[in-house]
Order: C-alpha cells, then sequence, then structure tokens
C-alpha cells in the first residue's frame, strides 16, 4: 500500500497531516509513524506469544480504516505484526510494496488506479520470488463472486471481509505468510466450487479483453450513471472516462452505451 512522506507524530496528535498521494506514499510504520528502513524498524520488539514476525503494507483508499487496522494490529510488541508502509491508490501501493518488501499486504479490492487486481499485475514478480515472496491476503467489504475470483486468480493467497476480528486478521497474516490460503469462513465453500466445480461457468474471453479499470467504468456506465458522477467516483477526468468508453465499445465490438448496458445486463455485471 518516490519521495518519503514527511514524519507524523503519534496517532492523536499528527498535527494535521495530510493523505499521502501518490508521488509521496506513507512507507511510515509504527506508532510514533516515522520512516523506516525496510528490516530495521521495532527490532526490539517481543512479538507474539509463539515468537513471529511479520511486515506488513496496508493498502486500502479509506484513510480512516487503514488507521483503526493499524491501531488494532499493529501493537507490534503484542501481535507480532509490524506496519511498515500504508497505500491510498494503485500507483502508491506498488511503489510502497516495492520499496519496502513485506511479508504480506493487505489489499483491498476496489482502488483507484484499476483496483486490487492491477496491483497483483504489477507486483507479480514479488509474489514469485523464491526467496522474499511478497504475499497478498485482501481485506475488503465485497464478498461479491467476481471480486473474490478476480483477486484469487490475480494471486492473492487468500480473501477475508473488513468483518473480521483484529485477533483472527493476525492469525489470517500469518498464516498467509506461511503460504496458507486463507478466507473467511463464508466464502471458502464458494471459492472452492468456483475453482474445482466442473459446472463453473467458463472464463469470458470478452470481458478479460478489458483492464480493470474498463470493467469499473462498464458497470458504471450500465447503471446509468454520467459522465462527470463516473469521473468523481473513480477519481479520474471526463475525458479519462470517455477515452475508457471508447476503449470498451471498441473491444466488445459496440456502437453506443445502449448496447454496452444491454451487454452487461446479459452478463449479470450490473
Amino acid at each position: 500500500m518516490s519521495d518519503a512522506s514527511e514524519p507524523r507524530g503519534p496517532r492523536g496528535g499528527s498535527d494535521g497531516a495530510a493523505e499521502p498521494s501518490a508521488a509521496e506514499p506513507n512507507t511510515s510504520a509504527g506508532a510514533p509513524e516515522s520512516a523506516q528502513p525496510a528490516g530495521e524498524a521495532g527490532a526490539a520488539a517481543v512479538g507474539d506469544p509463539e515468537g513471529r514476525r511479520a511486515r506488513v503494507v496496508l493498502v486500502d483508499d479509506h484513510r480512516m480504516f487503514r488507521t483503526g487496522v493499524q491501531a488494532e494490529i499493529g501493537r507490534t510488541a503484542i501481535t507480532g505484526v509490524e506496519v511498515v508502509g500504508e497505500a491510498a491508490d494503485v500507483d502508491q501501493a506498488v511503489t510502497v510494496i516495492t520499496t519496502t518488501r513485506p511479508e504480506v499486504v493487505l489489499l483491498d479490492v476496489h482502488l483507484p488506479g484499476g483496483g486490487g487486481v492491477e496491483v497483483l499485475r504489477r507486483c507479480a514478480p514479488l509474489m514469485s520470488d523464491a526467496e522474499r515472496p511478497v504475499r497478498f491476503l485482501a481485506l475488503s467489504v465485497s464478498d461479491a463472486a467476481e471480486d473474490v475470483i478476480g483477486v484469487i486468480r490475480g494471486g492473492a493467497r487468500g480473501y477475508v471481509t473488513k468483518t473480521i476480528t483484529g485477533t483472527d486478521l493476525v492469525d489470517s497474516i500469518f498464516r498467509v505468510q506461511d503460504g496458507d490460503a486463507v478466507f473467511s469462513p463464508r466464502l471458502a465453500g464458494f471459492v472452492l466450487d468456483a475453482f474445482a466445480s466442473t459446472d463453473a461457468p467458463p472464463v469470458d474471453e470478452d470481458l478479460d479483453r478489458l483492464t480493470q479499470r474498463e470493467r469499473e467504468v462498464l458497470r458504471l456506465i450500465a447503471r446509468g450513471y454520467a459522465y462527470k458522477e463516473i469521473a468523481k467516483q473513480l477519481f479520474i477526468s471526463v475525458k479519462t472516462v470517455e477515452s475508457h468508453v471508447s476503449a470498451v465499445l471498441r473491444k466488445l465490438q459496440l456502437s453506443n452505451r445502449h448496447e454496452l448496458t444491454r451487454w452487461a445486463t446479459a452478463r449479470r455485471l450490473v
């Protein structure tokens, strides 16, 4: 989840620190939050009762949520988890993850810049590193089938929802660090069915031609959003929305947004 961000004070006394920009990812860890090189921060921490340690990056576009997770799991001396960085969008996430090389990344599915799937795509070499693999655990409010399957196909080792308790989240982090697959109970059976069942629907080759951002624009167009509304929701310009719509129509060989809406509705993407 560039240039080093400005150090901040302990939580509750941040002196009005602003949300880190894509050009200035927050690679801070712990409280107080100060920039620390990978592998050096919190060396004197006791860790959890089993002596486990995990360096973690939080990727979520909601700062308050990141703050809450940091407060819940980032007490390294108690949990063994050291939060070494945070990010709010795709570009920032890739920069922070590449710089800090954590053991585990807590990844939201819906992010400005292309979503969690785009982070996974761009971090594929880090996931395949035999000596120091970076592993991803999706942490999202969504339990939609497409979101779950999308990030698992992208290389995430698990998927848990934001209703998870702090204790269970810490346990999930260590399990993913060890190479296990972790899912919220309600999602586990669904994932097994989706990947193992012979009745699973085939991959939609037309849909796979679209980038993650193009799919996001497609869904919003199909739901009746105006270009300005889409631009505001995705934090992009109206001109960029128009470019994405043109690309979608070209790739799907459709003529207008009405045909696009029918196409998306037929595939239950709306």
